[in-house]
């Protein structure tokens, strides 16, 4: 069996670091241009450097993101910019444009290139034509079965990989080739700038009948008709194996640092207990019940068994469900005096109730009897953003563990 590849999201720098250090073994991101993720910082050129330095030490990969359907005007500068992104050792460019493809291939011909979900394959015949145009890795569209995707992976070439998504939000729109933000709002999404329509209120108005708005189910709020289940496949690592899927992808580039780690550390977790004994594998619920601990809508499996219906829709509601905060950053630990350097995240006061978790590892939980300032002064509350406290820990923990406390506390 092939390694199998956990793919993550980083949105900035600290999320690639954080991805990272909770088990990534590769990361996508975007550069400043090219992309589709507008609302994530994305990585100018020296912060590219700087994130690709740290993941090639830790022998991790770095793959960007140039997956715009571009116009005319969009095709300017780019030869120098992926140029120049091959100079700084990028491991890949994820493309859904054949135009963009030529390019890089004229550019850069040694560069890998891996076809974005946005070029929506969905048959083994379209994977071959990709194939004999010299792409290794596609990500194919989310709307196939596990039963349509170990197909594929039957008749395609030994030495193509497949990924696909197997965590995050689902866009509602076929291999998220949508045009309703650029309907509604003049933001287009095929080109990074999607303004979420989806996840927005409508109403149902008969024609004969203007201004006579009625909700699709009796609410007097409205009804979220478009809005899917967030995509979760935590439960069924062995399914994924076995159709050939061979690179995990977690959505969610405009995710905070805090999701990226926990929902990277369960599937890391998960993964890594199955290739210890495939035959003898059990799922842990435990995995699935820390990633509830992250912002979260209900999920769903999405297509990967069958044809999403009814049930995998939210209907009432368009917001995440947030049980936890993310209160703190471990950045050093003395174990001599049990002190742990912590910044802040959220507002912590002393005598809450916290839960403390780091990569591979069981989360404990503690109450905060010492907290002090950075002048050794024992304070009752840190309420400044990103302000470093030292907080008396009752386990060993180690820089990038993560404090988290309950929103019902």
């Amino acid at each position: 069996m092939n390694k199998l590849e956990l793919l993550a999201p980083a949105g900035d720098l600290e999320k690639l670091k954080m991805a990272i250090n909770y088990g990534a073994d590769a990361v996508y991101l975007g550069g400043e241009r090219f992309g589709l993720r507008k609302a994530s910082k994305n990585f100018s050129i020296d912060e590219l450097k700087e994130g690709i330095q740290y993941a090639h030490e830790r022998n991790r990969k770095v793959y960007v993101t140039m997956n715009i359907i571009p116009h005319n005007e969009d095709l300017k500068g780019l030869e120098e910019y992926v140029k120049e992104l091959y100079d700084i050792g990028i491991d890949a460019a994820i493309v859904s444009d054949p135009g963009v493809m030529t390019i890089i291939r004229k550019t850069v011909p040694d560069l890998p290139i891996h076809l974005s979900t946005q070029a929506s394959v969905t048959n083994y015949e379209t994977v071959m034509f990709w194939y004999n145009q010299g792409i290794k890795r596609i990500v194919l569209a989310r709307e196939l079965s596990l039963e349509e995707i170990k197909e594929i992976t039957d008749k395609a070439p030994k030495d193509l990989e497949i990924e696909t998504f197997v965590h995050g939000a689902m866009c509602i729109s076929y291999s998220g080739r949508c045009l309703l933000s650029n309907y509604m709002a003049g933001r287009d999404a095929n080109r990074g700038d999607c303004a979420q329509a989806c996840r927005w209120k409508y109403y149902l108005m008969e024609e004969k009948r203007p201004g006579e708005y009625f909700p699709i189910f009796e609410d007097e709020k409205g009804t979220y008709i478009f809005n899917s289940k967030d995509l979760c496949m935590i439960e069924y690592i062995p399914e994924m194996v076995k159709a050939g899927i061979r690179s995990f992808k977690i959505e969610g580039r405009v995710k905070s640092s805090y999701y990226v780690a926990t929902v990277l550390r369960s599937y890391r977790m998960a993964i890594d207990e199955y290739l210890k004994d495939p035959e003898n594998y059990r799922f842990k619920p435990e995995w699935l019940d820390e990633i509830k601990k992250a912002s979260h809508r209900d999920f769903t499996t999405g297509f990967y068994f069958r044809k999403p219906t009814k049930d995998d829709q939210v209907y009432t509601s368009s917001t995440y469900i947030r049980g936890y905060d993310f209160v703190g950053l471990v950045l050093d630990y003395n174990p001599n005096t049990k002190f742990a350097t912590v910044e802040q995240r959220n507002r912590m006061y002393l005598g809450d109730e916290v839960e403390v978790f780091g990569p591979g590892k069981d989360f404990f939980t503690q109450k905060i009897n010492i907290m002090l300032d950075e002048e050794g002064n024992e304070i009752d509350v840190a309420p400044h953003p990103q302000q470093i406290v030292r907080i008396k820990m009752e386990r060993d923990v180690e820089p990038w563990d993560i404090i988290r406390k309950s929103r019902k506390d």
